[in-house]
């Protein structure tokens, strides 16, 4: 059973980093895009970063240059470096895996002086 478990989430104050981490086990992680959404209080989830199998990479325009995805096959691991948060960054994030409709439980990040 494929499993995706996200890690790193916690209080930061305005423009600090974070940089999440999001474990695959289970089967293949190589051959897969991975994908990384957040999900704010009363509002829809919605796609921050991706990454193909390959390496290409695309962002949300409003985490574009402050934000970098990235992952490690050797450890089946898919990253979200985030810099210069804002308050508006706070949210839930979830890593997905789309070719295999999964996601993990989700990461709090909180952006607060």
């Amino acid at each position: 059973q494929v499993q995706l478990v996200e890690s790193g989430g916690g209080l930061v104050q305005p423009g600090g980093s974070l940089r999440l981490s999001c474990a695959v086990s289970g089967g293949s992680f190589s051959v897969h895009a991975m994908r990384w959404y957040r999900q704010a209080p009363g509002k829809q989830r919605e796609l921050v970063a991706a990454i193909s199998s390959g390496g290409s990479t695309n962002y949300a325009d409003s985490v574009k240059g402050r934000s970098t995805i990235s992952r490690d096959n050797a450890k089946n691991t898919v990253y979200l470096q985030m810099n210069s948060l804002k308050p508006e960054d706070t949210a839930v994030y979830y890593c997905n895996q789309p070719s295999r409709q999964l996601w993990g439980q989700g990461t709090q990040v909180t952006v607060s002086s």
